[in-house]
């Protein structure tokens, strides 16, 4: 099997894994239970009044929710982006595409990609592994993937974990600061690094920070957890396998990742990312210092449903419905005095 080929075959495999097997982390949480929000009894609000927009990277949101980087790079998940960014335009969220890296080797595949024609108005993010700049990418692929699909940001990701246990992953992870840096100074649009669940940590994100690097997605442990994801792509009894199954519990709890990076940066731009499941998560990310947050799974699941856009549209307005609740009982009329409550911390691991 040629790369291409290769490429497209792993995309359909990872899309059909996380819908069919279970692939959350094991043994580790995002630490948001850990959390609770601080109640207000009388909350000198009317919640049909409270306010979620919000800027970021200079894209003004409706609400502060990102749709996570999935998929693309093969015709039979086209649709899923479609039906992805149709929701992201009706809700007024941002949206991140799936590593492009099958596109840029593979013109006829940018289609799976482009979804400005649905929607025009949304903040969206291409998407580049950050290891395949050793391995022949620069700049040139780095403009091509923004060109690609007339995104306002690029997402290098980093996944040093999955590609360590994929079948067929780039492990060549020597140097890649100063690359990242050198796209950051090329590019006309903002660079977002973003881990793909296993946690970034404050000494890296202030690293990052240093080369320019405009914004950090943590996407931090407990969601899925891609080891898992490989792990299901080799044979169940090859040592391979059992090597990938080990590290199902790795990396920083996504709670724990915001709190940091947000402690060691107290600026930049922070998505927070990695098992969020609920719109009382959204909330407790942004009051534990996220701007942005991103979740992927609930949206998946909802695009492969039957109903299509209509389903994520239902999924993701009610993750805004929770939190605009979550917002109500804490006397938070907007995401600037959610940022300003206390959180009451619950046991002492979180």
């Amino acid at each position: 099997m040629d790369e291409q080929s290769q490429t497209r075959s792993r995309k359909l495999d990872h899309v059909r894994i996380v819908l069919d097997e279970n692939v959350a982390a094991k043994g580790i949480g995002t630490g948001f239970a850990a959390w609770r929000m601080p109640h207000e009894a009388l909350p000198d609000l009317d919640m049909t009044q409270i306010d979620l927009s919000t800027s970021f990277l200079g894209k003004r949101l409706r609400a502060p929710l990102l749709i996570s980087s999935m998929t693309g790079g093969a015709s039979d998940v086209e649709v899923i982006n479609t039906v992805l960014a149709e929701a992201a335009q009706h809700l007024g969220l941002a949206m991140g595409v799936g590593s492009q890296r099958a596109a840029i080797g593979d013109t006829a595949l940018a289609a799976s990609y482009r979804v400005r024609h649905i929607a025009p108005d949304i903040a969206l993010f291409a998407n580049l592994g950050a290891v395949q700049l050793n391995y022949g990418y620069g700049v040139d692929e780095c403009l091509r993937a923004v060109d690609m699909i007339g995104a306002d940001a690029l997402i290098l990701h980093l996944n040093p974990l999955q590609e360590a246990v994929q079948p067929e992953g780039n492990t060549d992870f020597r140097g890649l600061l100063p690359k990242i840096g050198a796209v950051c100074r090329a590019l006309p649009v903002p660079v977002i690094v973003k881990e793909v669940g296993n946690g970034i940590s404050a000494a890296t994100a202030r690293r990052l920070a240093d080369v320019g690097v405009a914004a950090i997605d943590v996407a931090g442990a407990g969601g899925t957890s891609w080891s898992e994801v490989e792990r299901f792509r080799h044979d169940s009894a090859a040592r391979s396998a059992r090597t990938a199954g080990a590290f199902a519990d790795w990396g920083i709890p996504t709670s724990t990742a915001i709190r940091q990076v947000r402690g060691a940066l107290p600026h930049i731009p922070l998505i927070g990312s990695g098992g969020v499941r609920s719109g009382s998560d959204v909330a407790k990310a942004i009051a534990l210092g996220a701007d942005l947050v991103g979740t992927a799974k609930p949206a998946l699941i909802a695009a492969v449903d039957s109903r299509g856009v209509t389903q994520v549209i239902a999924e993701l307005q009610g993750f805004l419905d929770e939190l605009r609740v979550a917002m109500f009982c804490s006397g938070c009329g907007d995401l600037a005095a959610l940022r300003r409550i206390t959180m009451e911390r619950t046991d002492h691991d979180a």
